[in-house]
């Protein structure tokens, strides 16, 4: 399993938006910039988080985006879901069928045991929210978000 980095980028999209003061926004452009993103494939990963409701965005001259949730209630999985969908990482091709040239359908020895991995990493994503991160960042790297937090306030607009 590879995740696209969309999701990667979307997470700390959603965390950056956490650092903004009630009723800023900020630009697509400026975070896309920020995260070395593709501007035009950002676009695109913005327009699916706001249909997932977690961001909202604000239209004009003085627009941008801003989180829709609390930083508590967006769960990564919700992130993890918004980007790549619901479908299942692992679909049975029929390797075993035509190995043991079985008749039957719909039996995959894989089937079971990916299901199960599957449901212990997406247990783990939905356990983590974007506050959760937000306090691991703040505290491992204070610093650093100090000089993104005056990256956001001069690209922040009101």
């Amino acid at each position: 399993m590879q995740m696209k980095t969309g999701v990667e980028q979307s997470v700390y999209a959603i965390l950056i938006l956490n650092m903004l003061p009630d009723k800023a926004v900020l630009p697509g452009e400026a975070i896309s910039q920020q995260l070395g993103a593709s501007p035009t494939y950002f676009q695109k990963l913005l327009r699916k988080l706001v249909s997932a409701n977690l961001i909202t965005s604000v239209p004009g001259v003085k627009g941008g985006f801003k989180l829709r949730k609390k930083a508590e209630d967006i769960r990564i999985y919700d992130i993890y879901l918004a980007i790549e969908g619901q479908q299942s990482l692992y679909s049975s091709s029929g390797v075993m069928h035509g190995m043991l040239d079985l008749e039957e359908e719909g039996c995959c020895l894989l089937t079971d045991l990916m299901q199960e991995a599957e449901s212990s990493w997406q247990t783990v994503l939905k356990r983590q929210t974007i506050a959760s991160l937000y306090e691991e960042i703040n505290v491992g790297y204070q610093p650093k978000v100090q000089l993104l937090q005056q990256w956001i306030k001069e690209k922040m607009v009101m």
